[in-house]
């Protein structure tokens, strides 16, 4: 189902919180062909599973706008 294949867990059970928990995705490792992400508990910090992102079908990222600071008058 191609619906799916770009799907990205926000909570996840956790079995030594014994709930679910939101989760936190941290990039394991980079090879020439796909990306590796590891899925931790907010938690606990437990590994809870992990996801694997094939190169050439890795979903846009949004672009994040540079924060502007107010400028200090003198």
């Amino acid at each position: 189902m191609e619906q799916f294949e770009s799907f990205r867990a926000s909570s996840l059970f956790c079995k030594k919180c014994n709930k679910a928990m939101s989760v936190r995705e941290k990039l394991l490792l980079v090879l020439p062909d796909k990306e590796i992400f590891d899925y931790l508990c907010t938690g606990c910090a437990a590994s809870l599973g992990q996801r694997e992102v094939i190169a050439g079908r890795m979903p846009a990222m949004p672009e994040r706008r540079a924060r502007r600071v107010p400028m200090r008058l003198r």
